[in-house]
């Protein structure tokens, strides 16, 4: 799954489909940081852009909001 999550592409999509797309980024955390610490990272730059990847979806479902 590529991370490069782009804000024009969360802009098209409903709250839903944010809360769906965060809930499969955060499980997408959760195995790379027990991969972590059972000493089995491939990919450690995964982290730092699954992380950015969810914050650029809460601000979307924010802005959402207040709209």
């Amino acid at each position: 799954m590529s991370n490069g999550v782009k804000i024009k592409e969360l802009q098209a999509l409903s709250e839903q489909e944010l809360r769906e797309k965060r809930k499969q980024l955060e499980e997408q955390l959760f195995k790379l940081n027990q991969q972590r610490y059972t000493g089995m990272v491939e990919k450690p730059h995964l982290f730092k852009a699954t992380r950015k990847s969810i914050a650029r979806i809460e601000t979307m479902l924010r802005l959402k909001k207040v709209k």
